[in-house]
């Protein structure tokens, strides 16, 4: 069975405990009780092995076994992710996170339907980070990704400029993603569009900051799965999976 993951801010000391509503979910929801293992972590990092040592009703009284640190993941997958219409933006933002997109940049672009404003982004965006930090959980991520501030054209020409690579998924691109040149560590940034894809001035804009137009394949793919699909071509040649 998988060791379950909970995130946790104090993970020093022989003994933990578990509470608030981490602890609630592991007592009352998952069930975990006395001799199971547990593993804490703080999300950046560093986890402590556990062991159940008693079960209340809405906590666990842990001992700790070990502890390790995991290093932070070289190069990082950075994703601009084109808001999506309705809850698709979540779904993109689960599977980027279970694939291990380090970072993901929603974006206003032109041919979004969605767009964000006024109270809608608090909203927006708090729902991409809590999809975000419980699907790392259930992934078993111990450096969970960040799901930044919505981003403006200018914002992601900006990322663009400062990355090692920089990508775009296009439909009428030449090179495929599979065969572009990556670069040791740094930064890998890689856009994509809305339902409606990249206009042609952001293209050539994204150009302009020294991004690569990529083809991912024949078919194109919803912008709700051409993320994670792309993760996954990223994270094999570089050697992260």
């Amino acid at each position: 069975m998988t060791v379950p993951v909970f995130l946790s801010e104090e993970l020093d000391g022989p003994e933990l405990l578990l509470a608030g509503p981490e602890g609630r979910h592991a007592a009352a929801v998952r069930r975990l009780r006395a001799g199971e293992r547990v593993d804490l972590t703080d999300g950046a990092g560093r986890v402590a092995e556990c062991v159940v040592r008693e079960a209340l009703k809405d906590a666990l009284r842990l001992d700790v076994t070990g502890r390790h640190e995991v290093p932070a993941p070289d190069p990082r997958l950075v994703v601009v992710q084109g808001l999506p219409k309705g809850d698709r933006g979540e779904l993109a933002v689960e599977m980027m996170t279970e694939a291990g997109v380090d970072v993901i940049v929603p974006w206003a672009a032109s041919r979004s339907v969605t767009q964000w404003k006024g109270d809608k982004v608090a909203k927006a965006l708090h729902k991409w980070r809590s999809t975000a930090r419980e699907a790392g959980k259930q992934a078993r991520r111990f450096h969970l990704p960040e799901v930044a501030e919505p981003v403006s054209t200018a914002g992601v020409e900006a990322l663009l400029s400062g990355a090692a690579l920089g990508l775009v998924l296009h439909e009428e691109a030449e090179e495929p993603l599979s065969r572009v040149a990556l670069p040791p560590g740094g930064d890998v940034v890689m856009v994509v569009g809305p339902e409606g894809g990249v206009s042609e001035e952001e293209l050539e804009r994204f150009r302009g900051a020294g991004a690569v137009p990529v083809l991912l394949g024949p078919t194109v793919l919803r912008t709700s799965t051409a993320g994670v699909a792309a993760a996954a071509v990223l994270l094999s040649r570089t050697g992260r999976w």
